[in-house]
């Protein structure tokens, strides 16, 4: 790994990783423990709708993505918060819709769209610094709104019933939380694609909640398992001539998946130590 960062592409993709991960960590765990994976989804892929609209004006498809990202997530979240009965069934169109839309936007588009696979399965090998920028002001944005407005997200979080009679503006702040969700999914989808972005955002977050006692820690703790999947997954497609995508979230699934085996396993040691 250390003579690949020799090449100025490797370079960008591990920063592109830690950046990501930092994001996915903070609203990983907003979205594992808010219970709002499939909305999240319904973001991820309607924002190739913006996608497609980037390539139609000729703008950057990224601003594009989220622009329309943003606007998915606000009409997503009105229909969670006034439909709950039929919100599944509704999301699952405005996310169907939003994809057939970006698609026909780019079959209406004249030229060659060379890197457009990317945007649904990752291309953190070719990641430009011009986009490298855009992630660290998504960052920056993320970590202020979420320090300014912890104690709210805390409140709706565990206890909606409580933050309402606390005064705390419930909708107002879930719809904070979807728009935040947009911006970390148009930051990921570089990385490991609109279609694996799920994963890398809710998996990190759901080994982190088996570790971690509170949310602050919880959301380190994403975050820096994020960095270690990120880069491992890196290296092994790096040494291994593999897609750096897929092999990311096979990484985190693993973990994942290792963490189930050994959380119990753990419990149990602390439980004969402390018996």
């Amino acid at each position: 790994m250390i003579e690949a960062l020799q090449f100025g592409f490797m370079r960008n993709a591990l920063l592109a990783g830690v950046l990501v991960s930092i994001a996915c960590g903070i609203i990983g765990t907003l979205v594992v423990i808010n219970r709002i994976v499939f909305v999240s989804g319904g973001i991820a892929h309607a924002a190739y709708g913006g996608i497609g609209l980037g390539y139609f004006f000729k703008f950057n498809p990224v601003l594009g993505a989220i622009v329309f990202s943003v606007a998915a997530a606000v009409g997503m979240g009105a229909v969670q918060r006034r439909t709950r009965q039929r919100a599944d069934t509704i999301i699952g169109v405005m996310w169907a819709i939003g994809m057939a839309l970006g698609i026909i936007l780019v079959d209406l588009t004249a030229g060659y769209k060379a890197d457009l696979m990317s945007y649904l399965f990752g291309s953190i090998l070719a990641v430009p610094s011009g986009d490298l920028l855009i992630m660290l002001a998504l960052d920056l944005i993320i970590i202020t709104l979420v320090a300014l407005f912890y104690k709210e997200l805390l409140a709706i979080s565990f206890d909606e019933t409580f933050a309402t009679v606390e005064n705390v503006p419930v909708d107002a702040i879930h719809m904070l939380l979807l728009c935040l969700i947009a911006l970390t999914v148009v930051m990921m989808m570089r990385v490991v694609g609109l279609i694996m972005v799920i994963a890398l955002l809710t998996m990190p977050a759901a080994i982190a909640g088996q570790f971690a006692r509170d949310m602050k820690r919880m959301m380190v703790l994403a975050s820096i398992l994020g960095v270690l999947f990120t880069t491992a997954g890196l290296w092994l497609s790096y040494s291994l001539n593999l897609t750096s995508g897929a092999t990311i979230i096979l990484v985190s699934g693993t973990a994942y998946l290792l963490s189930l085996v050994l959380k119990p396993l753990m419990s149990r040691v602390w439980s004969e130590s402390m018996g």
